[in-house]
């Protein structure tokens, strides 16, 4: 988790809502990613989506089974249902996202009774830290004038997904 923080303060240097994942399969780091739906004009940029793609590609296999995406903040319903699709068997959130967070936080995607595979979920690991980075990246926008009420809520969708 402490790695997916690093990849979150990158993503906040460059002025995106600072989320980043890191997926671990064998006891070794095969991809990581921060959010960077602003910068690549990509609505689907999430952090955890970047690392998925990479993930992909090293490993030949759209296919992740075995392999554990730790990321700093609860996954919004698209990447929650990617992780179902990737086969990933277990999501390792930092703080939870009770606007949009979707395993459990705001609805429960894997509780779907239809669903054909569901990770394991844990949540709150160094939840304190990945929180903080959150708000102090949006007290810090609002200070300096960049961010209305309207721009957070909107930013704040945007660090989830929705």
């Amino acid at each position: 988790m402490r790695e997916a923080l690093a990849l979150a303060r990158q993503g906040a240097a460059q002025g995106e809502v600072p989320v980043g994942a890191v997926l671990v399969l064998d006891d070794r780091v095969i991809a990581s990613g921060f959010n960077c739906p602003i910068s690549s004009q990509d609505p689907t940029a999430h952090a955890e989506l970047v690392a998925l793609r990479q993930a992909a590609r090293a490993v030949g296999n759209y296919r992740l089974p075995g392999a554990t995406l730790y990321v700093t903040i609860e996954p919004c319903t698209m990447c929650a249902g990617a992780l179902v699709h990737a086969r990933v068997a277990r999501v390792v959130y930092g703080a939870p996202e009770p606007r949009a967070g979707a395993l459990g936080s705001s609805i429960d995607v894997y509780a779907n009774p239809g669903l054909n595979h569901r990770p394991e979920v844990v949540g709150g690991v160094l939840g304190a830290d990945c929180s903080a980075l959150v708000k102090d990246f949006f007290r810090a926008r609002r200070a300096a004038g960049r961010d209305t009420g309207q721009d957070l809520d909107r930013d704040l969708d945007n660090a989830t997904g929705l």
